[in-house]
C-alpha cells in the first residue's frame, strides 16, 4: 500500500508539474537570471539603492503589462502605448508648467484623456473589425506625431515637487519610535509590511488548500506549494530588508503594488475577467454564449490607455521633464514581457503574476547587463532571444499537448 500510495504521490505531483511548468518555470527563470547577475555584477544588483532604481525603472512597464495582458488574452495587440506614454505626459507638462493647474486635478484629467484615446482605438478594433494591429500602428504614428505638435518639439519641465513625488517620493517610516536599530534599518514601517504580507499569503494560501480540500477541490502537491511560499517569501523579505536599509517603500511601488491586487482580482475572481479569457479563448462561442463581444474589447482598450497614460505621467515625473522622445519602443518591452509571462499569441492564456514576473525578467536583464557595461546591441539582442525563446516553449507545449 505504501508504495502504491507513493507511486501515485509521485504520479500527480509529476502530472501537476507537466501541467504548471511554464508558472514554476518563470518564477525559477526569474530567480536564477537574479543570482546570475548578483554574482557577474559582483553584488551591485542586490544593493539597496540598485533595488530602487530597479523598481522605479520597471514600474511603469509592469503596470502596462497589467493591461497589455487583458488585451493580448482578449486576442488583440496594443502597438500604441509607448505613443500615448509621451501624449499623455506631455498633457500633464503643458497643464502643470505653463498652464499651473494643480497636480491633484492634472493627474485625474490625464486619466481620463489616456481612457479616451483607448476608446478612440478600441471602437475601431471593436466595432468595425479593423485589425488591432492596424488600428493601434495608426495610432502609434499619430499619438507620436501629436506629442511633437503639443510640446513643439522641446521638453518642458521642470515638474512641482509635489507632482515629482509620484515617482522619486518615498513612503515614510510611519514606526519610527519602534526602530531597534535606526543606524542600520532607516525605515522599519517597510520592514514589517513585508514581513505581514508573507505571513498573510502562507496563511491565506493554506486556507485556500484547506477549503479546496473540504469541497473536493485539486490542490496543487504539498511540496510545491512548501517551495513556492520558501522562495517567494526568502525573496520577498531579502528585498524588503534591503529596502528598508535605503529609504523604505518608493511610492511607485504602492501603487503598482495596489494595481497588481486589483487586477489580479479582476482576473481571478470577477466575472469581466473570465469573459475576457472566454473571449479570448473562442470568440464565437463567447458570442454565442451572450457576452458582448464587442463592448469588452472597447473596455480592454479604454484600460489600456488609462494605465498608459498613469506610466506616461510616472516617467515624466521621474524625469522631472515631458520629452518628445518619451516612451519610444516601450510597447515592445511591455509585449514581450506579457509573452516571456505566458501569455498566448492566440489569445484565452495568461496570468497577471507571470506578466509581472515577465516584466522583472527584463527589467533585471536590462539592469543586469547595463552594470556589467554590455552594449546596447548586445542588449537588443539577448532580448531578443529570450522573447523568441518563450514564444518558442509556448508554441511548443502547445503542439505537445
Amino acid at each position: 500500500m505504501a508504495g502504491q500510495t507513493s507511486a501515485g504521490t509521485q504520479t500527480s505531483i509529476g502530472a501537476y508539474l507537466k501541467n504548471n511548468i511554464r508558472e514554476y518555470g518563470l518564477l525559477v527563470a526569474l530567480v536564477v537570471i537574479m543570482v546570475f547577475f548578483q554574482i557577474l555584477t559582483q553584488g551591485v544588483l542586490f544593493r539597496p539603492v540598485n533595488i530602487t532604481n530597479l523598481i522605479l525603472q520597471n514600474s511603469f512597464i509592469v503596470i502596462m503589462a497589467l493591461g497589455m495582458l487583458l488585451i493580448i488574452v482578449a486576442g488583440h495587440i496594443d502597438l500604441s502605448v509607448g505613443s500615448i506614454v509621451a501624449f499623455t505626459g506631455g498633457l500633464s507638462a503643458i497643464m502643470l508648467v505653463k498652464w499651473g493647474i494643480h497636480y491633484s486635478i492634472v493627474v485625474p484629467i490625464c486619466l481620463v484623456l489616456g481612457g479616451l484615446v483607448g476608446a478612440a482605438q478600441g471602437y475601431w478594433v471593436a466595432y468595425q473589425k479593423i485589425p488591432s494591429f492596424i488600428v493601434t500602428l495608426a495610432g502609434m504614428l499619430v499619438f507620436r506625431g501629436l506629442t511633437y505638435l503639443v510640446l513643439e518639439n522641446r521638453p518642458i519641465g521642470p515638474f512641482p515637487k509635489d507632482f515629482q513625488m509620484l515617482s522619486t517620493g518615498f513612503v515614510p517610516d510611519l514606526l519610527y519610535f519602534l526602530n531597534p536599530a535606526p543606524e542600520t534599518i532607516t525605515n522599519l514601517f517597510a520592514l514589517v509590511v513585508v514581513l505581514v504580507l508573507v505571513a498573510l499569503a502562507v496563511y491565506f494560501g493554506l486556507k485556500n488548500r484547506a477549503v479546496n480540500d473540504k469541497h473536493g477541490t485539486e490542490n496543487e502537491p504539498f511540496v510545491f506549494f512548501v517551495l513556492q511560499m520558501a522562495v517567494t517569501g526568502v525573496v520577498a523579505i531579502f528585498i524588503g530588508y534591503q529596502l528598508a536599509t535605503y529609504k523604505g517603500f518608493p511610492n511607485v511601488l504602492v501603487v503598482m503594488a495596489l494595481l497588481i491586487a486589483l487586477y489580479t482580482f479582476i482576473t481571478n475572481r470577477s466575472t469581466i475577467g473570465r469573459r475576457i479569457y472566454a473571449m479570448g479563448g473562442n470568440e464565437k462561442a463567447a458570442k454565442l454564449s451572450g457576452i458582448n463581444t464587442e463592448r469588452l474589447t472597447f473596455y480592454t482598450f479604454v484600460n489600456m490607455g488609462v494605465l498608459a497614460s498613469l506610466a506616461g505621467m510616472i516617467i515624466a515625473a521621474r524625469l522631472n521633464s515631458a520629452t518628445p522622445k518619451a516612451g519610444v519602443g516601450f510597447e515592445l518591452d511591455v509585449i514581450a514581457a506579457c509573452f516571456i509571462g505566458g501569455a498566448s499569441a492566440s489569445g484565452g492564456v495568461g496570468k497577471i503574476t507571470g506578466a509581472v514576473i515577465g516584466a522583472f525578467i527584463m527589467g533585471v536583464m536590462n539592469n543586469g547587463m547595463s552594470i556589467v557595461g554590455l552594449g546596447i546591441d548586445y542588449q537588443q539582442l539577448v532580448k531578443g532571444l529570450v522573447l523568441l525563446a518563450a514564444v518558442f516553449f509556448d508554441v511548443y507545449n502547445k503542439n505537445k499537448g
